[in-house]
């Protein structure tokens, strides 16, 4: 008997809030698609963390969302994409994964200059993908990269435009700015939501990439090949309603995250808890 998966919902996991960035672009992207987004608060950042660490946690992660019965599991995390997105399509082959990597593609193709500016976490740095993103597509190009250690800490905390992260990302632009970037790539999905403030360091000339359309793109993308899209339910206006909301799951305190969630989304979701015992995610403390 075949199951009829097209109703099930969206999963999307970060390390922290950061992966709402990639949420918001997916229900813009598709309005119609349920969605369950799981927030590991509890062992963020991961980007200070080893990459086999990593993928335990990712592997776990998975585990419970598909528990959670989705369809789709959108790595929204560069450093869980370079850790474990290749592990994760072998253990798990049937089912589909949409990941993140630093956009260097469109990055190299559109800079005039020749010099980008890359920030992501050490972790992505580290990781397989990164040299063979710079390999294929920016091998004749000045990468200049930047760790901007404490940011996604300054975000989780919703310190989106404090003196703090101000100083933290002056600190990485500006050696750039002076060496002449004329763009920058966010290899964070935290990274998105300090945008404002990194364009008023950057000033109108350098471009800014965010990544996360593109991901709602490539996840559509995925969903049409495995036959997956959700039936379309019109509204009174017309085109797609949101009928179901968000389900928002964190593995630390929920109150908290509560109110960072709304002031991030900008968009109601049924807040959740589960909890880490030995290596799992259970929904008892």
């Amino acid at each position: 008997m075949t199951i009829d998966r097209t109703f099930s919902p969206i999963g999307v996991f970060d390390s922290g809030v950061g992966g709402i960035s990639v949420l918001r672009a997916i229900r813009k992207e598709l309005p119609g698609e349920a969605t369950i987004y799981f927030a590991d608060q509890v062992h963020v950042p991961y980007g200070e963390r080893s990459l086999e660490e990593v993928r335990k946690l990712s592997e776990a992660i998975t585990l419970f969302l598909i528990s959670e019965g989705v369809k789709l599991i959108v790595v929204a995390c560069n450093t869980a994409s370079a850790a474990a997105l290749h592990y994760l399509r072998d253990k798990f082959p049937e089912m589909p994964f949409v990941g993140m990597e630093p956009a260097l593609k469109p990055a190299a193709e559109n800079s005039k200059s020749g010099v980008l500016g890359v920030l992501a976490t050490p972790a992505t740095f580290q990781g397989t993908l990164y040299g063979t993103l710079i390999e294929r597509f920016a091998n004749d190009l000045t990468v200049l990269r930047h760790t901007c250690p404490g940011l996604v800490n300054q975000i989780e905390a919703g310190d989106l435009d404090s003196p703090e992260t101000r100083a933290i990302l002056e600190g990485a632009l500006q050696p750039m700015i002076k060496q002449g970037i004329d763009t920058v790539v966010l290899g964070c999905t935290h990274y998105p939501f300090v945008i404002p403030v990194i364009e008023e360091i950057t000033g109108p000339f350098i471009q800014v990439i965010d990544p996360s359309p593109a991901v709602a793109r490539q996840t559509h993308r995925i969903l049409e090949q495995h036959n997956l899209l959700r039936p379309a339910i019109s509204s009174q206006e017309g085109g797609y309603s949101h009928e179901l909301p968000i389900r928002l799951i964190t593995s630390k305190d929920k109150h908290n995250y509560s109110r960072l969630v709304g002031s991030l989304l900008r968009e109601e979701g049924i807040i959740e808890e589960t909890f880490w015992r030995g290596g799992k995610l259970s929904r008892s403390s």
